[in-house]
């Protein structure tokens, strides 16, 4: 099973992992934050001080077309965004 999918590299993002040093990344659903915490210091190796963890809901969309109705979904994530110690950085462009 792997935990960390990938990173989250959004304006937000940037913006927090260059002012309070947190990170964010795009986790496998059933990890918990100790197994991020340690997918992340192993990939990384960094140490992390916090992890925090967020389940993002489906999005279901209809559509009407001339066969009917369509309905559909998009996957259900989980993002995790990790605040490492100070003095510690994750160049997340290098390792992709």
């Amino acid at each position: 099973m792997s935990i960390l999918i990938k990173p989250i590299i959004t304006e937000k993002a940037t913006r927090q992992s260059e002012l309070l040093n947190a990170y964010a990344f795009e986790v496998n659903t059933k990890a918990n934050k100790v197994e991020i915490k340690k997918a992340v210091e192993a990939a990384y190796g960094v140490s992390v001080e916090k992890v925090r963890t967020i389940n993002v809901r489906p999005d279901r969309r209809t559509r009407y077309t001339k066969t009917g109705i369509q309905h559909g979904k998009t996957n259900a994530v989980k993002k995790a965004i990790v605040q490492l110690a100070e003095g510690e950085v994750i160049d997340i462009y290098s390792n992709m």
